[in-house]
């Protein structure tokens, strides 16, 4: 019962559902970062086309008023500003070259972190499905457990319950005897903590010499003797 209980409130898949949590927090924060660094590129990015756009509307009225002129010093001044638009459309393409390969980058690394937050949302859910039919079965367990103690426990003797309540009160309180080894503490038992439980009659309480558990003794426990070896029998 006290498996079950440990069962249905701690599956054991809840150590690693917890560190997925966290997990994702941490990616959740990483990937705000991301997008932050993402919108910043192509904020930057939507400027500089913005500026590439009035510098050539510019420059198109500029060579527009150029074929318009007859003045010398007005041509030349043209002339010279449609140059230094020239220069700095060159220069805010070439930031807009760079800027859409950082925007890449970061699409990339934005959609490498989004990824990442799938799969951990993903193990997630399907270790949180897990825990919910785990802590279902060991309910269903513990419901049957109870039954059966209950059951069990009107038709002992009131000493011997009392007796397994001490025990249970501080670990195991009973455990099945199998093949030389206590179902409490798993430790076999020496041969002469052997002897001493096969000298021990069925109708006392025999106890683990480790543990101090009530051993069950069935016909599985080992302890009747061969008639050829006189030695541990097991069937």
């Amino acid at each position: 019962m006290k498996r079950a209980e440990a069962a249905r409130s701690n599956p054991p898949q809840a150590t690693r559902v917890k560190e997925l949590i966290e997990q994702r927090n941490g990616q959740g924060r990483e990937l705000v970062a991301r997008t932050n660094a993402r919108d910043d590129v192509l904020a930057e990015l939507r400027r500089v086309e913005a500026d590439i756009e009035v510098a050539r509307k510019r420059r198109a009225r500029d060579e527009e008023r150029l074929t318009q002129t007859a003045i010398a010093r007005d041509a030349l001044a043209l002339q010279e500003e449609i140059a230094a638009l020239g220069r700095r459309i060159d220069d805010l393409e070439t930031a807009e070259l760079e800027l859409m390969e950082r925007r890449d980058v970061a699409e990339a690394e934005l959609a490498e972190q989004q990824a990442l937050m799938d799969a951990t949302t993903a193990e997630g859910r399907r270790l949180s499905e897990e825990a919910k039919r785990a802590v279902a079965d060991a309910e269903r367990e513990l419901g049957q457990l109870t039954r059966d103690r209950e059951a069990l426990a009107t038709a002992l003797p009131a000493a011997l319950r009392a007796e397994y309540d001490r025990l249970a009160a501080r670990g195991t309180g009973a455990a099945l005897f199998t093949r030389t080894t206590c179902g409490g503490c798993r430790i076999a038992l020496s041969p002469s903590d052997i002897a001493v439980l096969r000298a021990t009659p069925k109708d006392e309480l025999a106890y683990c010499p480790e543990c101090g558990t009530i051993l069950v003794r069935t016909n599985e426990s080992g302890l009747e003797e061969s008639a050829e070896q006189g030695g541990v029998r097991f069937e």
